[in-house]
């Protein structure tokens, strides 16, 4: 790849090379560490002599902006600090549009790896030492030959017809859902599915109807495409349906597992939403997002099966049962809004990337997501049921738990009144990832209490952690 320098006329050519290879170095467009090409190589390109290249790489090296390694070449240095990007002008004809996107929270941020704690309750996380890595190494490589016999053209929106079959199937098996592999829609996890079904079914000032508390990703994206997200309260059945609005153009919702609360809804608030839905002509989007881990109780099969009206857009994602880095989800999708939705999908990132489509395909049809599920479930339920008899015995005095069947988090609610802020910020102080409720309500008053997820965390770490939390429990009073 040759450098990008422009030699005008036959005047200053020295000074022109030192000024262009200069300004790339502090504006950034020639980062730290960046190797040039030999004084040689640029000589002939710019169509220079190699003592002009070489005394302006001697007065670069000399300033500070370049650094020659003896047996390796001239470098960019990385002491040399490009000048900042100018800010964006208050004059700008969108200025109040990127205020508006800039001042968004994105709260349940996953750290960075230097941020990471020893014990981290973080909720939607699964350890990657549960990973089968071997397998999926197996898979990616039978992905890599599938590619290689492709004619290199852009691949379908919906996603491949093998992947689209091997996920119909599955959750056909795991979770009811009724569809075949035309229903389903391949995408980069189950956030853009949602960005997807809301670019189709949302303008500015229309309704969208949400649990509260919810998930607050999803309020944020519906919000953030101009929509006046409603704010429904949730009771031990689930979503008030009495509450939904009658212009609600969607309905977003949780039912297997209510983020974060965890209950599911019952039977008979499943039929009255659906009915709601069909009568007010809304679409329900169901995140189904970790229903395949379930501990106690008869299976519960996804709200999308007992759809009889077409009204059901369901929501999955792989982010859960294998790695979030993957990103990798789906949805299944009426006819009323299929066509669109591919559509949306083209025009956003034309398709998602083929070698993870291919490597899930045969990791699904080998049959290995269903045995990895099956023992990654009997891990997490061991986790669980040792949190559960903590909080029945020597946390119970503070800390009550949420009664939920499925997923890998809970919540738990404070019986006493305690300063929760602090308690969070004593626990990062011994290495315990502590995550407040409180940042997944909007309107309704929030209650103090905790998301403890389990997915992440080792379960040799979970008692000598709650016994770090007990005692900060009696320290603070």
């Amino acid at each position: 790849m040759e450098l990008h320098i422009v030699i005008q006329g036959r005047k200053d050519l020295a000074n022109q090379v030192y000024d262009q290879l200069r300004e790339s170095i502090e504006s950034g467009r020639l980062a730290a560490g960046v190797q040039l090409p030999p004084s040689r190589l640029l000589a002939i390109q710019l169509g220079l002599s190699r003592k002009t290249i070489s005394d302006t790489y001697s007065r670069l090296t000399y300033e500070n902006y370049l650094v020659g390694k003896i047996g390796s070449g001239t470098f960019v240095n990385t002491l040399s600090s490009p000048a900042r990007r100018s800010l964006i002008s208050s004059d700008l004809a969108s200025v109040e549009r990127v205020r508006k996107w800039q001042g968004i929270s994105l709260p349940l941020r996953h750290p960075t790896l230097e941020g990471t704690l020893r014990c981290d309750f973080i909720g939607g996380a699964t350890a990657k030492t549960q990973f089968p890595h071997d397998e999926w190494r197996r898979c990616t490589q039978y992905a890599l030959r599938q590619m290689s016999q492709a004619r290199g053209f852009y691949s379908q929106p919906e996603g491949l017809p093998a992947l689209r079959s091997a996920i119909a199937g599955h959750i056909a098996f795991a979770r009811g859902v009724k569809c075949v592999a035309d229903d389903v829609v391949v995408c980069n996890g189950a956030q853009q599915a949602l960005d997807l079904i809301a670019r189709v079914l949302i303008e500015p000032g229309c309704s969208v109807a949400m649990e509260d508390p919810g998930y607050t990703p999803a309020r944020l994206l519906f919000a953030a495409q101009g929509a006046n997200v409603v704010s429904v309260p949730v009771d031990s059945e689930g979503i008030v349906v009495d509450d939904i609005p009658q212009d609600a153009h969607v309905i977003y919702v949780t039912p297997s597992h209510q983020m974060p609360l965890g209950m599911p809804m019952s039977v008979a608030r499943r039929e009255a939403l659906l009915e709601k839905a069909r009568r007010i002509g809304a679409i329900i989007i169901e995140d189904d997002y970790d229903s395949e881990f379930r501990y106690e109780g008869r299976p519960t099969d996804s709200l999308q099966s007992m759809d009889q009206f077409g009204v059901v857009a369901y929501v999955g994602t792989f982010s859960k049962t294998l790695l979030p880095e993957l990103r990798l989800g789906y949805a299944v999708l009426p006819k009323a809004i299929l066509e669109a939705v591919i559509k949306a999908k083209q025009l956003t990132d034309w398709h998602t990337c083929t070698l993870p489509q291919w490597a899930l395909t045969k990791f699904i049809s080998e049959g290995l997501l269903n045995k990895h599920i099956r023992r990654c479930h009997s891990i997490y339920a061991g986790r669980r049921e040792r949190i559960l008899a903590r909080l029945a015995q020597d946390l119970a005095p503070w800390m009550e738990a949420i009664p939920s069947t499925a997923g890998f988090h809970m919540a738990v609610m404070f019986k006493v009144t305690l300063n929760l802020g602090l308690l969070i910020e004593l626990a990062r102080k011994v290495e315990i990832g502590l995550y407040p409720l409180t940042g997944f309500y909007s309107d309704t008053a929030p209650r103090d209490g905790l998301i403890l997820g389990f997915g992440a965390i080792e379960t040799l770490d979970i008692d000598p952690a709650l016994d770090r939390l007990r005692d900060l429990l009696l320290q603070i009073g």
